[in-house]
Order: structure tokens, then sequence, then C-alpha cells
């Protein structure tokens, strides 16, 4: 048997996993929980497989967990799944947070084959995040470089901060904050902001520990 533990806040989704692991004979649902800190507590219990969204109970963040999960349990399988499109989660995600990472917007059918895959060895990522639309642009017509100054910029770091991490000059920062503004019809850098999180192309305030 395969013991796996669900870890969702939205119970809904939590619901929809569960049936979709029970239509399975050869897993075993050990535990559904809302909150990926708790998640942590149960792994070291014979826990094959956890399916862990990013963004948990109490804004506990399902990447910090899984990171330290593989630290302590090295043979426990972690697939990631979220709606979250920014392009650092899949990479945190790589880097050692996950073994595999499924976006919600796909099939039921795909999470399977990635749970699949996962269980036999294989890390399984998607080249890259899913593109949307955001007011007259898409968002990978926003360059990596540009997304990271915005992000720095959401943060509250100044643009003489900014500058000074990347290399360039406070006009350097503004100039692309302005290209972002421009080219996607925004108003002002605070309604560029509003749509980047809106869309979770950029996400805030997630916690890597309680």
């Amino acid at each position: 048997m395969i013991n796996t533990i669900i870890v969702e806040d939205n119970k809904y989704i939590q619901q929809h996993f569960a049936n979709l692991i029970a239509d399975d004979e050869r897993f075993h649902l050990t535990d559904v929980v809302p909150d990926a800190f708790e998640a942590e507590k149960l792994c070291y219990k014979g826990i094959d497989l956890v399916l862990m969204d990013v963004l948990t109970l109490h804004r506990h963040s399902g990447l910090a967990a899984g990171r330290r999960i593989k630290e302590k349990s090295p043979k426990t399988k972690v697939v990631i799944i979220t709606s979250l499109i920014d392009p650092d989660i899949l990479a945190k995600a790589k880097a050692g947070c996950a073994d595999s990472l499924w976006y919600k917007d796909h099939s039921s059918k795909e999470l399977l084959e990635v749970i699949e895959r996962t269980l036999s060895g294989e890390r399984v990522f998607p080249d890259s995040s899913p593109v949307i639309e955001m007011e007259n642009m898409l968002s990978d017509e926003i360059s990596p470089a540009q997304l990271e100054i915005l992000r720095c910029y959401i943060r509250g770091m100044t643009y003489a901060e900014i500058g000074l991490k990347f290399g360039i000059s406070s006009d350097g920062v503004r100039y692309h904050i302005r290209e972002m503004i421009k080219k996607g019809g925004f108003k002002n850098k605070e309604e560029l902001i509003a749509t980047a999180i809106d869309s979770k192309l950029i996400v805030t305030m997630l916690k890597d520990k309680s």
C-alpha cells in the first residue's frame, strides 16, 4: 500500500483528491490536513507520498514544508499541486522542495500520470509556468529580470536597493517598471502590481516557518 497524505486547505479540492486516491486500491489515504507544517509532523511515520498545495492554512508554505520533509525523509515522495503560476514557485520546487509539480488547471488523468512517474523514481516538472493574459500582454512578455525587479519592489525594496542588487542604476529600475506598465497598457505601477498579484504571477506572504 502507498501511504498518502493530502495537504490542501480547500475542502472541495481535498475531497476531489481524496476521491481520486480512493479509486485506486494501491493507495491508502492516511490523512488529509489543511496545513503544510502540520503535514511535516506526520511524514516520519511510513508516509510514501505527499500531495501538497503551495499556499496552505495560515499562509504556511508547502514548498518550505516539502524541503524539510525531503531532508528528513528522503524516501517520501512530495508532489506539489498548485494554481500559482509564479515562476519562482516552479524554480524552488525543482531546486529540492519537491519531487514533482502539477498545475491544478490540468486534468486529473495527468495528475495520476505524474504520481505514477514520481513513485517510479522520476522527477516530473513542466518546462515553464503557464502563460496568462495580463491586460494587453501575455505574462511571458515580462522578462525574468523584469519580473524579479517587480517582485523586489512589491517586497518593499527601493529603486536604489533594487538597482544595487541587479547591478543597474535607479533610473534603470524605473525604466523596466515603466516598460512593463507601457507594454501591458496599465495606468500606473499600482495597477501593474495589483494585476501581478491577483493573477498569481507573483506570490507574496508565504510563511516558511511557524
